[in-house]
């Protein structure tokens, strides 16, 4: 098969000869059996007489290629990737009449069998460039379109794409005899096909409706898996869902375009979620089987937030290249986040971003592969790496300090003024910032410069001086770039002082609000105040900028850091001490006992997710080579004192206890995982349901207490999705060179693997006590990738190469051989270039903190 990519250049002169796609009827037939699917596309469309194009199909087989009623020869337009479509009219109708292959990767139709009931499952996933592995199709976001659905599928099957379900119709019955129905769809409005959808399979439903601003009701859809539906909080989510409606109606001033808005909830999916118009696909584990974190809570209601927002910035208006990708994410993140602040249970939204998105921003903007939140995207392979920190967390934190500066109100009369005028339509970031600049008053000419064609984070520090009487004689707010990235930007941002109340606290007593700009500001507000006990710059978190703490406040934060009285302040206090870590500022192991001195004290629930991972990878990583093993046993042991001293029941202690046999290595703390795992040991409060075992069977499997017999005794158990990718962990994390050469070849050599049980097994795969047991490995890494990357699709390449990555031989020799592969790379491999650079950092960066530790 040819290369799928497309260029930019390719795009833009295919957009010249095609001048408006008007319509798709595509009509495919699930009723072919397990490899492939009927997938017939008639496509009308305008273009300049003359012309030579292609359109996109990535297919099995092309029977037929009919362009204005003549047969083109599929031997010679079609080579499984682009039908190429000679001597064009001015208006065109093109049927293509083609077989197109089921996914077990995450892209275009993904097919699952449940292992409960061997029931099958289908659902599309498109975004970026998969609408093509279904039907034929210009695959480019401004060629918007209508799309008209039909479908034949097995009568007892459910089918939801974009527009609302219709009732189908009996077809002739298969050649074994199964009922078939078929389901015609109403057309959509112009959409981008990247955001079509095609669900089905014996999904169950619950529904409802809410009425939106304009006074229309509109359908309202949960599915989730027959297995699944005993797990389903619809309420919960209906909840969310519909106080977002009003939210984003409100805010956008523009009613939701779509007729219904169904969520559903589908297994092995790759992300999150996506935001098909009308038809938003969830990743299932967000259905709860078991008891889940609040953290978990919290992150499935932002997403579904995020992508309810989406169906107005992205589906509704549309970014007419991939360049404007992180407008499209970052504005529905900002969004999503900025909604569910005014809902009743995540009030503190504002304290998961800075803990949560923004650590992976300042992470992501470290990195040599770093980019403005405007990047140049040459083509789709740039893209499908730019799903990264910069294009959500980093947007998205610009974004608010944009409306810092502007204004909220303003802000928004600018979104409002810019869905008026692009409705249905393409538009570039040009077209937003017109209206923003027309609703605020100001210029923002520079302020996109300098944020958005930029790359890097600055880090901003204070330079107090005070008198013997402690009152301050002169404050200065210094700002700092890397070498690498040396541009300083203008903030907004506060300033806060706190000081010990009366039950002590550390509460704001002062809060001073500015803009910072230049390598020194100086703040006369502040001069004449006496000193607090703590000085905390970017307070409220307005600002993106790393952010360090005089020594004085230092001092009050390490030794006071679980006094502080409010959420956000915390979590800015943790973030400039995991910075500092992370930069070899401070030592690791420094950073440990601060982690487990103030962890307990920690009432919200993501920041303590977000603690015990970045603890965990300090303790990889971070801390000294010889002091590990012996770091790591402690902090084990520190956990489960955490674990017994935390509330009954309470969310911390969950998260504990998993942290807790996540480090398990030593013999004592094996006994009490198995314990746990057994019943011999009953920690008050704690419920062991099925996914808190598999978490305690994959800590016996990695500390060498069970064999593959006992994994799969355990799967017996718990025979269904989660479980075999649970079982596939387990069995890779055993600790013999046996197991992990048997993880490999199913990985790296087979491919036998889902896309979901091949992430499991990497999982399991890297998961060592021991990292000299996967150290064989690390050669022959660099010697499959090259194919890894030619054989595989995006997804699946991905997971090997990062996540196989020798990373945890945290050597220079490492590095070096690293090195050695990225010099030898093609120029065309920028996709493979940038994931290599990133890896290679991960290790260059845990050697200069390994350095700092000694």
């Amino acid at each position: 098969m040819p290369g799928t990519n497309l260029t930019r250049s390719e795009a833009v002169e295919r957009a010249k000869a095609v001048l408006r796609v008007e319509s798709y009827d595509v009509e495919l037939d699930l009723t072919k059996g397990e490899r492939v699917f009927g997938s017939r596309t008639r496509v009308v469309f305008e273009a300049v007489p003359g012309s030579h194009t292609f359109i996109d199909a990535i297919t099995e087989s092309v029977r037929s290629v009919t362009l204005n009623g003549a047969a083109l020869d599929p031997a010679d337009v079609a080579d499984g990737v682009r039908i190429q479509l000679p001597g064009l009219a001015a208006r065109n109708e093109l049927v293509v009449d083609a077989d197109a292959r089921y996914m077990n990767t995450g892209e275009g139709l993904h097919r699952f069998v449940d292992p409960v009931d061997g029931e099958v499952y289908l659902y599309s996933q498109f975004e970026v460039p998969d609408s093509r592995r279904v039907y034929a199709v210009f695959e480019q976001p401004d060629l918007k379109a209508s799309f008209r659905f039909t479908v034949t599928a097995p009568s007892h099957w459910s089918v939801v794409s974009n527009s609302p379900t219709p009732e189908p119709a009996q077809a002739p019955v298969t050649e074994d005899g199964s009922a078939r129905s078929v389901w015609e769809f109403a057309p959509t409005p112009r959409v981008p096909s990247y955001v079509t959808a095609l669900i089905a399979g014996p999904y169950q439903a619950v529904h409802s409706e809410m009425v939106g601003s304009g006074g229309r009701t509109i359908p309202l859809g949960i599915f989730a898996r027959k297995s699944l539906m005993q797990y389903l909080d619809a309420e919960n989510i209906f909840d969310i869902t519909k106080r977002g409606f009003a939210f984003f109606e409100e805010q956008f001033g523009c009613e939701y375009p779509f007729a219904k808005y169904d969520q559903l909830f589908v297994p092995e999916f790759n992300a999150g979620a996506m935001e098909n118009a009308g038809a938003v696909t969830i990743l299932e584990s967000y259905v709860f089987r078991s008891k889940p974190t609040q953290a978990t809570v919290e992150r499935r209601a932002i997403t579904v937030l995020h992508e309810l927002a989406h169906m107005w910035f992205g589906d509704y208006v549309t970014m007419r290249w991939w360049d404007d990708l992180w407008l499209n994410e970052s504005f529905a993140e900002f969004m999503s986040h900025l909604a569910a602040v005014h809902t009743p249970d995540f009030g503190h939204a504002w304290t998961t971003f800075a803990s949560v998105e923004k650590s992976w921003a300042y992470r992501q903007d470290q990195l040599p592969t770093t980019h403005p939140i405007f990047a140049d995207i040459n083509d789709l392979a740039d893209v499908e790496v730019n799903f990264d920190g910069i294009t959500y967390a980093k947007g998205a934190s610009v974004l608010k300090q944009l409306v810092a500066w502007v204004g909220q109100e303003q802000f928004m009369s600018g979104v409002r003024a810019y869905f008026g005028k692009h409705a249905w339509s393409n538009t570039v970031l040009a077209d937003l910032l017109a209206e923003l600049e027309a609703a605020s008053g100001r210029d923002l000419s520079s302020w996109g410069q300098i944020w958005l064609e930029t790359a890097g984070v600055n880090t901003l520090a204070p330079a107090i001086e005070t008198n013997d009487d402690g009152v301050i004689t002169s404050f200065t707010v210094r700002q700092a770039a890397s070498d690498a990235q040396p541009t300083l930007r203008p903030h907004r941002l506060a300033i806060g002082f706190y000081e010990r109340s009366a039950d002590g606290r550390l509460v704001r007593t002062r809060r001073e609000e500015l803009d910072v700009e230049g390598p020194l500001t100086d703040v006369p507000a502040l001069v004449g105040a006496v000193r607090p006990a703590l000085v905390l710059l970017n307070d409220d978190d307005l600002a993106y900028a790393k952010v360090r703490l005089d020594p004085a406040s230092l001092a009050t934060a390490t030794g006071g850091l679980r006094d502080i009285a409010e959420s956000l302040p915390r979590a800015l206090v943790w973030g400039s001490a995991w910075d500092g870590a992370r930069d070899g500022e401070t030592p690791a192991r420094a950073y440990v006992e601060l982690v487990l001195a103030n962890i307990g004290a920690e009432t919200d629930s993501s920041v303590v997710q977000t603690l015990l991972r970045q603890l965990a990878t300090t303790l990889d990583f971070y801390v000294a080579a010889g002091a590990q093993a012996e770091v790591k046993s402690a902090t084990a042991g520190r956990l489960w004192q955490l674990a017994a001293d935390a509330a009954p029941g309470s969310d911390s202690q969950l998260q504990f206890v998993k942290a807790f046999a996540g480090l398990a290595s030593s013999p004592t703390h094996l006994d009490a995982v198995a314990a746990i795992l057994d019943g011999s040991l009953a920690v008050p409060g704690l419920a062991v349901d099925q996914d808190l075992r598999w978490e305690l069977v994959s800590s016996l499997a990695a500390g060498g207490r069970i064999d593959r017999d006992r994994v799969d005794e355990e799967l017996s158990r718990d025979n269904t999705s989660t479980g075999q990718c649970a079982a596939a962990l387990a069995t890779a994390a055993l600790p013999t060179a046996e197991a992990k050469a048997d993880a490999w070849r199913r990985i790296v050599e087979t491919g036998e693997l889902s896309n979901a049980v091949q992430q499991a097994a990497v999982n399991g795969f890297i998961r060592v006590h021991d990292a000299r047991l996967i150290a064989p490995f690390a050669e022959k890494y660099f010697e499959a990738v090259p194919g890894i990357v030619a054989d595989r699709t995006h997804a699946l390449a991905q997971q090997i190469v990062v996540g196989l990555y020798p990373a945890r031989q945290t050597t220079e020799a490492t590095l070096e051989r690293t090195d050695a592969f990225i010099a030898a790379l093609g120029e065309d491999q920028g996709a493979l270039r940038r994931m290599m650079l990133e890896n290679r950092d991960g290790v260059a960066r845990a050697l200069r903190a390994q350095a700092a530790d000694r």
